[in-house]
């Protein structure tokens, strides 16, 4: 029915449509098109579903021919299908892991409006500050710098935005002052909403890492979210399984709250590399409330970062040997 209502070129150039509880996300193919004429593209379906009963928020995202930028940082993102995975855990540890295999890391919290970075990283105190129109990422103790909305925003100030405000607000994180980072982990919200759009259509990441937790309502909503990025063109790093597996601190033996084995089935299933696991474990909890990532430190905690770290960074070199890292002289800025 929704496909029937589109203009002649939008049904033409349709490579997915979708439809969940009113909210409507389609995928066009705007390549050819110059500026003006995606803009009126997207305007004329805007307003065709707008007419639709039912639909309460349209999502359109034009994908066009991509132009890589071999100077500028990778970006890798982390994202999950749903909720209390331990995406931003995921996220927080896995830049610090990368930073301590000597690669130059930058963190862009884009989950706008639950924003958790600043807290994981301690650096809730600390506020950016402009340079030239464009934000100056604040240092973390951990040598990754960062920027988040936490930081921007008031103590525990609840950020009502709308798609479009929200969207915004993480491009002018990405265009900030990276000009040290060859990568950049991008913290995603859950879910496959306008900040994944915008981020595949305007800085397309090198690679997407997928966390979900081994129970099967997340591994369905995780399924979700890869094939959202596989129909925008993303590459898929692969699947992580967190929250595998709970030690007793008093008898050592190993209990699986959610499951185990769940993720690694689901990537075998989809096609996907599985990137390892991540114990459910207080200390990773306990250190994440008091902002110091376990990455940052030693033991089998740190060592399932490191490992999910060296992968991540074996797939970079594989799919990226000619990109060079980023030119940080002073003449280059």
């Amino acid at each position: 029915m929704l496909k029937a209502k589109l203009p002649a070129e939008a049904a033409a150039r349709l490579q997915s449509l979708r439809a969940v509880d009113g909210v409507v996300t389609l995928v066009l193919d705007g390549e050819g098109l110059d500026e003006r004429a995606a803009v009126r593209l997207e305007q004329a379906t805007r307003a065709a579903l707008a007419q639709v009963p039912g639909v309460t928020e349209l999502r359109v995202a034009m994908m066009g021919e991509r132009r890589p930028q071999p100077t500028g940082p990778r970006i890798i993102a982390v994202a999950s299908g749903k909720g209390g995975v331990g995406k931003s855990t995921v996220s927080a540890n896995l830049a610090v892991a990368l930073a301590r295999r000597g690669l130059r890391v930058g963190l862009v919290d884009a989950d706008i409006q639950g924003p958790s970075q600043a807290r994981l990283l301690g650096a809730e105190n600390e506020r950016p500050v402009a340079h030239d129109k464009r934000l100056v990422p604040v240092a973390s103790r951990w040598g990754v710098p960062m920027l988040s909305m936490a930081q921007l925003a008031g103590a525990g100030e609840a950020i009502a935005w709308r798609g479009s405000m929200v969207a915004g607000a993480m491009v002018k994180m990405l265009e900030a002052h990276w000009d040290h980072a060859e990568v950049l982990i991008v913290d995603l919200p859950p879910g496959t909403g306008d900040i994944q759009l915008t981020l595949a259509k305007q800085f397309p990441p090198s690679g997407i890492v997928i966390v979900s937790t081994p129970q099967d309502l997340a591994l369905i909503d995780a399924a979700r979210a890869t094939g959202l990025f596989r129909k925008l063109g993303v590459p898929i790093v692969g699947l992580i399984e967190n929250m595998a597996g709970y030690a007793c601190p008093h008898c050592g033996e190993v209990s699986d709250p959610f499951g185990c084995g769940g993720a690694e089935a689901s990537a075998a299933e989809q096609g996907l590399d599985f990137l390892g696991r991540i114990p459910l474990d207080i200390a990773i909890r306990r250190q994440s409330d008091e902002g110091v990532p376990v990455a940052a430190g030693d033991g089998a905690q740190a060592e399932a970062f490191a490992a999910l770290a060296a992968r991540v960074a074996d797939w970079l070199e594989t799919q990226s040997p000619d990109v060079q890292a980023p030119d940080t002289s002073e003449g280059a800025r």
